[in-house]
C-alpha cells in the first residue's frame, strides 16, 4: 500500500509564500502525480499535476502562482506556492492523478493577516 505523506503547510499572510512536499513510499516513475485541496466546506480539487515526461497543468486561480515539481528517484512531489490569497486556504493532498492510492493526511494552509 503507497503512503502519502505531505508537509510544508502553515499559517502566512496574503501575498507570501509556502513550499509544500509530498513523499511517497513507492515509486513514482511512470505515474502522472497531482496536488489537490480541500477548503471547509468544500469538495476537494485538482490544482496541479505532472506528468512524467514534466508536463505541467494547473486551475486557473493558481496558473502564475503556484509551480509543481517532481523528483523521481526521491519519490517527491512539491508545490511552490507564491502570491497566496485567503481562497488558498485549504488542506493540501498529493496523490497520484487520476487517483487510485490512499489519500494521506494532507497538510493545512491558511493564509490570512
Amino acid at each position: 500500500q503507497v503512503q502519502l505523506v505531505e508537509s510544508g503547510g502553515g499559517l502566512v499572510q496574503p501575498g507570501g509564500s509556502l513550499r509544500l512536499s509530498c513523499t511517497v513510499s513507492g515509486t513514482i516513475f511512470g505515474i502522472t502525480m497531482a496536488w489537490y485541496r480541500q477548503a471547509p466546506g468544500k469538495q476537494r480539487e485538482l490544482v496541479a499535476r505532472i506528468t512524467t515526461d514534466r508536463s505541467t497543468n494547473y486551475l486557473d486561480s493558481v496558473k502564475g502562482r503556484f509551480t509543481i515539481s517532481r523528483d523521481n528517484v526521491k519519490g517527491a512531489v512539491s508545490l511552490q506556492m507564491d502570491s497566496l490569497k485567503p481562497d488558498d486556504t485549504a488542506v493540501y493532498y498529493c496523490n497520484n492523478f487520476p487517483t487510485t492510492w490512499s489519500w494521506g493526511q494532507g497538510t493545512q494552509v491558511t493564509v490570512s493577516s
